[in-house]
């Protein structure tokens, strides 16, 4: 099954990184939210796939956040589903957060689809009022 999916990143200094096509990118220390779409194959596998790059059982880095993911000092903190259901952009422009520019946005014209919110709890409120469903591991 795929859909739409969020993840929650945890960032607790700041960072500079390399982020592919985007180049040097800083990250604030605070929360990230991610919203990604899985339709292809294995659908919300990937999910677990950025799970295991966050924890160090993966190298390869196929997408923007894969970059930040896979920095030793952040942590993914939750993730949150829509199954069936293409709301990448729409949900990328309502939550809650500032967008954080041309990150995860360039098969698109969203300014991004990554944001740096004030709040983890505030974006899995609103994404569950959305309709989305946590996701334990």
């Amino acid at each position: 099954m795929g859909g739409t999916y969020l993840l929650v990143i945890d960032v607790p200094r700041a960072v500079s990184l390399e982020v592919g096509a985007l180049g040097d990118v800083t990250f604030r220390a605070g929360v990230y939210v991610y919203v990604g779409s899985a339709f292809g194959p294995g659908g919300f596998a990937r999910i677990d796939r950025h799970r295991e790059l966050a924890h160090g059982e993966r190298e390869t880095r196929h997408w923007h956040v894969d970059y930040l993911l896979g920095h030793p000092d952040t942590t993914l903190e939750d993730a949150i589903t829509f199954p069936d259901a293409d709301r990448e952009c729409e949900l990328a422009g309502s939550l809650p957060g500032e967008s954080v520019d041309g990150f995860g946005a360039s098969d698109c014209d969203c300014p991004a689809h990554l944001l740096a919110t004030a709040s983890a709890d505030a974006v899995l409120e609103a994404a569950v009022d959305a309709g989305g469903h946590r996701v334990t591991e």
